[in-house]
C-alpha cells in the first residue's frame, strides 16, 4: 500500500530512473508519438563519413556545394576524391546562354585539389567561342590527371571548330600526355589534327577502346588509319566517310586487333554535286566481318538523290541504316539486294512513288530485320500488310506515319491496323507523327 503523497505508476519516473536517461529518451524519440523531429534530435554532422558521401552522391554540384557548408566534417566529405572521379565541366557564356555555368572558383578549386582525381570528364559548352577557349584553357592545366573518359560537347553549333587549331592540339595534348589510360574519347566537331592522334596513340595505345570523331576536317584517313594499326585494343570507332578506306577495314581485321563492336559511319555532303564519294571494296568488308562476326556496322547519311552512286552496289554488310533527307527508290531497291546484314532501316523521306516493291524484296532479303522508320513516303496498304506479314514478329519496332499509307481497294486504314496487329503478335496503330 501507497503511502499518502506518493506517485502513481503512470505519470511517475520508476525507481532508479535518472533524469539523464530520460532526456536521451525524448531527444531519441521526441516528447511524444507523432512529435518525432529527426532534424533536431539527430546530429547530423557527426554522420559517418560514408553516409555523408552517399548523401552527396545524389544531390546536384550546386548543392553539393551548399551542404559542404553545413560544417566542418560536411565539408572534409566534399573534397573526399571519390566525388571528383567524375564532372562536367558546363561553360557558357550569360549574355548568349540559358545554360548555366560552372562557377570560375570552382574550376580553380577541382584544378588544384582534384585534377588527378578526375577519370571521367566532359566539357559542355554553349555556341560561343569563348566557352570553348575556356574549355582548352581547362584542359591545358590538367597537367597531374589521370583522365579515363574525356568527352567535348557543344550544345549548339560546333564553338571548339572556331578555336585555332595550335591552341586546340596543345591543349589537348596535356590530357593524351599525361593521362597514359585514356578508353574513351568523344570529340566531335573540333579541330582535331594528326599530329594529335599521334601523340594520342604513343601514350595511350593500351587503353584505347573508344574513339568518336566525326565532323573533324583535319584529321586525314592516314591519321585514322595509325589509330587502328597501334590500338589493338579498339572496340568502337565513330568517323566520317571521307576517312573510311580500304586500308583502314584490313587494319582493324589484323589478327593483333581485337574485335570491332561497333562501327559508326557518317555520310555528309557539305556541298550539294561537289563531293564525289570513294567506294569501298567488297573484300574489305568481308574482311571486317569475318574477323569481327557480331559488329555493328551504323551508317547515318545526309546526302542528295544524285550523290548515293558509290553506295550499296556490291553486298554491304551494314547493320543499321539512316537516311536523314530523300533517298530515291533505286537506292532503296539496291539496299534490298546487297545488305543482307540489316537489322534497322529508317528513311526520312522518298517522294510520290509508292516503295511496295522495295519493302518486300527488304523483307525477302534483309532476315535480321527488326526495325522500321518511314517519313514522308508512299506505300500502299496491301504492299505493307505484304511487308509486314513477311518479316512476322520479329518486326520489334515498327513507325509509320499515317499519311504515308495508301488506302487500296482491299484495304483501309480502319482495317489496316488490325492485320498488322495481326502478324505482328501485338496491338499497332500508325503513327501520328515521328517517333525516332
Amino acid at each position: 500500500m501507497k503511502r499518502a503523497g506518493q506517485k502513481g505508476v503512470a505519470g511517475t519516473d520508476a525507481p532508479g530512473t535518472s533524469q539523464t536517461s530520460k532526456k536521451q529518451k525524448t531527444s531519441l524519440y521526441g516528447s511524444g508519438f507523432g512529435e518525432s523531429d529527426p532534424c533536431t534530435s539527430m546530429d547530423w554532422g557527426s554522420l559517418p563519413h560514408h553516409v555523408i558521401l552517399r548523401v552527396f552522391q545524389f544531390l546536384t554540384l550546386v548543392d553539393r556545394a551548399r551542404a559542404s557548408s553545413v560544417c566542418r566534417r560536411w565539408n572534409e566529405v566534399f573534397h573526399i576524391p571519390d566525388l571528383w572521379r567524375r564532372f562536367e565541366f558546363e561553360l557558357s557564356q550569360p549574355a548568349t546562354s540559358y545554360l548555366k555555368s560552372t562557377h570560375p572558383d570552382l574550376i580553380q578549386q577541382i584544378i588544384k585539389r582534384h585534377a588527378d582525381h578526375l577519370q571521367y570528364v566532359s566539357f559542355k559548352v554553349d555556341s560561343s567561342t569563348e566557352s570553348a577557349e575556356a574549355a582548352c584553357d581547362i584542359l591545358s592545366q590538367l597537367v597531374n590527371c589521370s583522365i579515363k573518359t574525356l568527352g567535348l560537347i557543344s550544345t549548339a553549333k560546333p564553338s571548339f571548330m572556331n578555336v585555332s587549331k595550335a591552341h586546340f592540339a596543345s591543349a589537348l595534348t596535356v590530357v593524351f600526355v599525361n593521362s597514359k589510360s585514356l578508353s574513351s574519347i568523344k570529340i566531335d566537331d573540333t579541330p582535331l589534327d594528326d599530329p594529335s592522334l599521334k601523340v594520342l596513340v604513343a601514350n595511350n595505345s593500351d587503353t584505347l577502346k573508344l574513339l568518336k570523331m566525326s565532323s573533324c576536317p583535319h584529321v586525314s584517313p592516314a591519321g585514322i588509319l595509325c589509330v587502328a594499326d597501334q590500338c589493338h585494343g579498339l572496340k568502337e570507332l565513330a568517323l566520317n566517310y571521307y576517312i573510311l578506306s580500304d586500308e583502314l577495314l584490313l587494319a582493324l581485321s589484323s589478327e593483333k586487333h581485337v574485335d570491332l563492336e561497333h562501327l559508326r559511319i557518317d555520310v555528309v555532303s557539305e556541298n550539294p554535286g561537289q563531293v564525289q564519294f570513294h567506294t569501298i571494296k567488297k573484300q574489305s568488308w568481308d574482311a571486317l566481318v569475318k574477323h569481327s562476326p557480331k559488329v555493328n556496322i551504323v551508317m547515318y547519311f545526309f546526302l542528295y538523290e544524285d550523290e548515293f552512286d558509290a553506295f550499296f552496289r556490291e553486298e554491304t554488310p551494314v547493320t543499321h541504316l539512316y537516311f536523314g533527307r530523300a533517298v530515291s527508290k533505286a537506292m532503296l531497291g539496291r539496299i534490298g539486294m546487297n545488305c543482307p546484314r540489316l537489322i534497322e532501316l529508317v528513311v526520312c523521306a522518298n517522294g510520290l512513288q509508292p516503295l511496295d516493291d522495295e519493302l518486300i524484296q527488304i523483307a525477302e532479303r534483309c532476315k535480321n530485320l527488326t526495325a522500321m522508320g518511314l517519313g514522308e513516303c508512299e506505300v500502299t496498304c496491301r504492299g505493307f500488310i505484304e511487308f509486314v506479314k513477311m518479316c512476322g514478329g520479329r518486326l520489334t519496332q515498327l513507325s509509320i506515319m499515317e499519311e504515308v499509307l495508301i488506302p487500296d481497294s482491299d484495304y483501309s486504314l480502319d482495317r489496316l491496323h488490325l492485320e498488322v496487329s495481326k502478324h505482328l503478335g501485338r496491338m499497332w496503330f500508325p503513327d501520328m507523327m515521328p517517333t525516332w
